[in-house]
């Protein structure tokens, strides 16, 4: 390990040290390059222009401008583009990866080699001296500083001599050996054999600290890095019997100081950064291998506040705090914190602690670069009074009380004095709050009993953050929202827990609700963002308190079940609380980001208060009634009654989900009887409400929006439908297969026939923009039950389905009928972009019409139920007449009306009835039926050819 040790040193400063020798070298080359170049100011009388008999100069230069009344500035001396090609960086004069062997290791290393080989010769020295027994204490320590003298001094001589030697470098190696074997001499001397006293051995480390500082400003950076690298070693590589930890860890302060020091001067702030990170692995160090003595905890705990606090201060003193500074003061909390938890957290430690953080406050009065670091002290601070363990109720009040003076004193004095920073300000309204969730961390329990004691301690802190927000508040030329927040929030979780401490569990919203008004009074006296997001909290700190109380385990169920055992006046307090909290928010503005949510929250909150109170029959019919009161008295308010809608709509969930699981089994084929449908109850108290609220948005709002209007029309058609529909199922009561045999093909008529009424009348009488769609859409629904569930599931054709003893005047001719005045009218409907599906229309209509022929034929001879007599041999004849009839009225209406389709349908039809006569009946048909059968189709297909050339040639274009 220290063979290791001493390499990465020896890597690291070799590093350092070619960095400031190549700048030294290249700024000493600019000045011998400059100075010479400059011309010296000649009387105009005796100067003349260069000749070509004039020695060629070193330089090659501009010609020189006019003489001047005064000499030129330097910065107007020429200088060559480009430097030595030695001094120019890697990068740029030689390839990558180029390495040149004999510039690196025989003119580079081993002078720096040498110096560092000194330097940890004479502390091996030492060392062997001590294992071997050679020398007594006394003449190692004299040999050691006798060594450690002599190499300066050959440092000295070296500088003396610099014209003879050449070599910079020379001169610091050999000062920074000396350096470091007098850091290692005071340090035995005091601590490895006590021939020197503690001061002794301070004001010496103190010499070899100033000294080697002033030799670095003599001999260069390298000399100091050196040095002080070699004293933070020194500890390591000098062995020695027992640790004088309060020695060692002044003679670390010094070390880091100096260094700390040395950078701030000449302008390199890495070297302070460099001497905090050692120091702090050195605080590791110690704690690591146990303090227990009163002297070391007090050494080591003052160590610590200085490489936290002080130091970092003082490298932030120009540039302010960087991320290393802010690091090291993290790094020495958490040394701190284990200080004392080692330490068992006696009286002493926290006396030492709190002694220093009061130094630290007294010096950031005056110097605001000290403040940080008293705030990185509370932070020990409150870290320290978490981990205590089973502490002592008045020695942790004691103490914590005396960190809230410290710490909040100071910062709230400030606050009035109008000297204040943002620093001081996050101090007033966090330190109290945090001390107070430490605090109920130790000592307190929401679920426990209450602790007036702690409630009481949680109010006196409350009055700070208290007192720092009025104080800003009179200034308002200086207020600061973000500032103003903080304090305020800081006080509102302090007082509402210390009423929480007092008071029930049960009453929670309640105790949350009266610090709220204060906070909701700070936000609409000062409109700024950040006073409303802390009002935000505050409301949803009561909606959370409603919601972790046990109480709220029997409120909930309330909310679908409604006050069925008499009315929770304690129940209406807490949802009351919540409801006043998101209508002071709401009413606030109408126009805020924040404000439809708080409408919202308010809905709901005022619909928990009424479920502890109105039986559940009546929830549904508040839900509609106050969406339409809402919607009425505040329309701009859309999210308020849109709430109270979907409130509606969420009690007509669960009746809407048995009517589709009933719609999906009929859909499979499942007749659809009266219990798969809404129940008349449900029908009235829960879909009613729906359809009332659905109707009065769409009434009241007409402009809400084109996406809204229609989202709100359709729910209020399939509420509406599915209410009528489920009305007009319990009116015809079929319960059973038999019944449905009897009376579903005219209940399936009827149904069909009122959806295309409404699709009339929604067409003729509502006369508005949307009546269109909404015509076409009863219009499809008609025609999509009619297919799904009459022409393919229960078509009378192939299911036993009654349709009526008369002919033509039946419910065949209803149903079918009804289908086709849909087709016409949809496609009277249809707009001129969609004119190509009008061919598809009549198509379908077509097929309707050769379905309901082939059905009323069929039902002469079947008579009600018209698939329960099989298919007869004159039936079968007159089915392909029937076809050939078919054939010719559509050829006929597709010739008075001049529709192409029709026609080729016609022909469709005439071509299915030939091939039915020629391959199906003439194949049965013998003697005069066969030769009659053949000269009716042979008269008709004249007769057809004949017409259809007529009602072309009338039709062609002249």
């Amino acid at each position: 390990m220290e063979f290791l040790a001493i390499l990465v040193l020896a890597g690291f400063v070799w590093h350092l040290w070619r960095r400031v020798d190549r700048l030294e070298q290249a700024l000493n080359w600019r000045e011998d390059t400059v100075e010479p170049a400059r011309p010296a100011p000649e009387p105009a009388s005796v100067a003349r222009p260069a000749t070509r008999s004039d020695p060629e100069p070193a330089i090659v230069s501009p010609p020189a401008p006019p003489p001047q009344p005064e000499p030129e500035p330097i910065d107007a001396v020429p200088v060559p583009d480009t430097l030595p090609e030695e001094f120019l960086p890697e990068q740029e004069s030689k390839p990558a990866f180029a390495l040149d062997f004999e510039d690196i290791f025989g003119r580079r290393l081993p002078i720096w080699g040498g110096g560092i080989a000194l330097a940890i010769a004479g502390i091996f020295l030492v060392r062997y001296s001590i294992e071997s027994g050679l020398l007594t204490p006394s003449v190692r320590v004299a040999l050691s500083f006798l060594f450690g003298f002599g190499l300066i001094a050959a440092a000295e001589a070296a500088y003396r001599f610099d014209l003879r030697i050449g070599d910079e470098r020379v001169r610091q190696a050999l000062a920074g050996a000396g350096l470091a074997t007098l850091f290692g001499a005071f340090y035995l001397a005091g601590s490895g054999y006590g021939l020197i006293g503690a001061g002794a051995a301070f004001f010496g480390l103190a010499a070899v600290t100033a000294a080697a500082i002033a030799l670095s400003f003599r001999f260069g950076l390298p000399c100091a890095v050196l040095g002080l690298v070699g004293g933070f070693a020194a500890p390591v590589l000098v062995e020695s019997n027992q640790a004088n930890v309060p020695l060692l860890t002044l003679y670390l302060a010094l070390v880091t100081g100096g260094l700390a020091w040395a950078g701030q001067a000449q302008g390199r702030a890495w070297l302070g950064h460099l001497a905090l990170a050692l120091g702090l692995l050195w605080g590791f160090a110690l704690l690591l291998s146990g303090i227990a003595a009163t002297g070391e905890i007090v050494a080591l705990g003052g160590y610590l506040v200085v490489l936290g606090t002080v130091l970092p201060a003082f490298l932030g003193r120009k540039g302010g705090w960087s991320v290393p500074q802010l690091a090291a003061g993290a790094v020495a909390i958490l040394q701190m914190a284990a200080l004392v938890a080692d330490a068992g957290f006696q009286p002493l430690t926290w006396g030492l602690y709190l002694l220093v953080s009061a130094a630290l406050a007294v010096l950031g009065w005056r110097d605001t670069a000290l403040r940080p670091g008293v705030a990185v002290a509370a932070g020990v601070g409150i870290g320290l009074l978490a981990l205590w363990p089973d502490p002592d109720p008045v020695r942790f009040g004691l103490v914590g009380g005396a960190m809230t003076a410290v710490f909040a004193g100071p910062a709230l004095a400030r606050e009035f004095l109008a000297r204040a920073g943002m620093l001081d300000r996050v101090m007033v309204a966090l330190f109290p709050l945090l001390s107070a969730g430490v605090a109920f961390w130790q000592f307190g329990s929401l679920a426990d009993r209450p602790f007036l004691v702690l409630a009481a301690a949680m109010s006196g802190l409350a009055l700070l953050p208290l007192a720092g927000l009025a104080t800003m508040w009179r200034r308002a030329e200086s207020f600061e929202p973000f500032s103003a927040a903080i304090h305020a929030a800081s006080a509102f979780v302090l007082t509402g827990t210390a009423l929480l401490l007092v008071t029930p569990g049960w009453l929670a919203p309640v105790m949350i609700l009266l610090p709220l008004a204060g906070l909701l009074w700070l936000a609409f006296a000062r409109s700024s963002p950040e006073l409303g997001t802390i009002a935000w909290a505050g409301a949803s700190a009561v909606l959370v308190g409603l919601l972790i109380t046990p109480h709220v385990t029997d409120e909930v169920p309330r909310l679908w079940l409604g006050a069925s055992e008499g009315v929770d006046w304690r129940a209406c307090l807490r949802w009351g609380a919540v409801l006043v909290s998101f209508v002071a928010l709401g009413s606030r503005t109408a126009s805020g980001r924040a404000t439809p949510v708080a409408e919202a929250l308010a809905v709901l909150a005022g619909y928990g208060l009424a479920a502890q109170v109105i039986p559940q029959d009546a929830l549904a019919w508040l839900c509609a009634v106050l969406a339409m009161a809402l919607a009425t008295l505040g329309a701009s308010r859309i999210a308020a009654w849109s709430t109270a809608l979907a409130l509606a709509a969420a009690w007509a969930l669960v009746p809407l989900s048995h009517w589709l699981l009933g719609g999906l089994l009929a859909l499979a084929g499942m007749p659809m009887l009266v219990d798969a449908a809404v129940g008349i109850q449900d029908c009235l108290l829960r879909l009613a409400p729906l359809a009332a609220a659905l109707g009065h948005a769409a009434w009241r709002h007409p402009s809400i929006g084109f996406r809204a209007r229609n989202a709100v029309l359709t729910g209020l058609t399939v509420s509406l439908t599915i209410l009528a529909h489920s009305l007009y199922k319990h009116l015809w009561s079929i319960d059973d297969l038999a019944r449905f045999a009897a009376l579903g093909m005219a209940e399936r008529s009827l149904w069909q026939l009122g959806l295309l009424g409404a699709a009339f009348a929604s067409w003729r009488l509502i006369q508005r923009p949307p009546s269109a769609r909404l015509a076409a859409g009863f219009a499809a629904a008609g025609l999509i039950h009619f297919g799904l569930f009459t022409l393919l599931l229960h078509n009378p054709l192939w299911a036993e389905q009654a349709v009526g003893p008369w002919p033509i005047f039946n419910l065949l001719s209803l149903a079918y009928g009804t289908a086709l005045a849909g087709l016409a009218l949809l496609r009277r409907l249809l707009p001129t972009d969609f004119g190509g599906l009008r061919p598809v229309l009549d198509g379908v209509s077509m097929v309707l019409i050769g379905l309901l022929a082939l059905s009323l034929l069929r039902h002469l001879f079947a008579g009600s139920v018209i698939d329960s007599v099989p298919l007869g041999e004159g039936e079968d004849l007159l089915r392909s007449l029937l076809g050939i009839v078919l054939a010719l009225g559509f050829l006929w209406w597709g010739g008075r009306t001049g529709q192409r389709s029709w026609r080729i349908g016609s022909l469709v039809v005439m071509l299915l009835a030939v091939a039915k006569v020629f391959l199906v009946d003439a194949a049965g048909l013998t003697g005069l039926l066969r030769v009659a059968s053949f000269m009716a189709l042979g008269f008709s297909l004249i007769a057809i050819g004949w017409f259809y050339a007529r009602q072309l040639k009338a039709t062609a274009p002249q």
